[in-house]
């Protein structure tokens, strides 16, 4: 589908009621968001996109900011006639989220680790999140959707349009749009995240009205990775999915 001029890779499966749209963080693609979406696929119509610039979604023509991102969403999902989602993003995703949200009716938020404040060492970024990611075993067991795809060679041989898009990206402050959103709103977070500090977390949790967080002790930036099982419980729990899969 070509959205924005841009040619845009995308999921969609599972039911025809109840859409949840899983966005992805920054370097990543459809793959590691595809467990949570098979885990929900049960009882919830279940849409994945590669962002621009990402997996197999050429990357825009010009430098998008996070606005450019929010109403790519928007197009996208007006053209599935989708209408009032539940969210999930992780990281990057996730601000797109945020963002979203201030402008446009969603039912349910969750937002994974996601940056929503200037982000002052924007050059470590990235070596932080590749760093953290190497340090979680479980990786290697979560065939099919993760392994091969957390720091990947998406980020490191970002292209000079990405690399400009990730600048506006962690120079861009959302925090005060944040009191917009009116939706129910999940965030759950690593109590070790390096990438994104618990403390946000908690700065959070206090901007946005109907808001709940779930911690989780020692995890990192890919907390709902390592402790994915209670991830999908949290979700199923928050969304309303209490209907046996079998």
């Amino acid at each position: 589908m070509i959205i924005k001029d841009v040619n845009v890779n995308y999921v969609d499966y599972g039911q025809k009621e109840n859409p949840v749209v899983l966005l992805h963080g920054w370097g990543q693609n459809i793959q590691m968001m595809q467990g949570l979406g098979n885990s929900l696929s049960f009882t919830n119509r279940i849409i994945i996109v590669d962002l621009p610039g990402f997996g197999k979604s050429e990357e825009p023509k010009t430098v998008w900011t996070i606005d450019d991102y929010v109403s790519f969403l928007k197009e996208l999902l007006d053209k599935l006639n989708v209408s009032d989602p539940i969210i999930i993003g992780h990281s990057f995703g996730g601000k797109i989220g945020l963002l979203y949200a201030t402008k446009y009716k969603v039912k349910k938020l969750v937002c994974l680790a996601s940056p929503y404040k200037k982000m002052i060492n924007n050059l470590s970024l990235k070596t932080k999140i590749l760093k953290s990611a190497a340090k979680i075993p479980v990786l290697n067991k979560l065939e099919g959707f993760a392994k091969k795809h957390i720091g990947s060679t998406d980020y490191k041989n970002a292209s000079d349009m990405m690399r400009k898009i990730m600048v506006e990206h962690v120079n861009y402050d959302i925090t005060e749009q944040l009191h917009k959103i009116k939706c129910p709103t999940l965030l759950i977070w690593g109590t070790m995240d390096k990438a994104v500090s618990i403390n946000d977390a908690y700065e959070l949790e206090k901007i946005i009205d109907n808001c709940g967080l779930v911690t989780y002790e020692g995890c990192s930036h890919y907390a709902y990775l390592e402790r994915f099982d209670q991830t999908v419980r949290v979700l199923k729990s928050f969304i309303g999915d209490d209907k046996n899969e079998n």
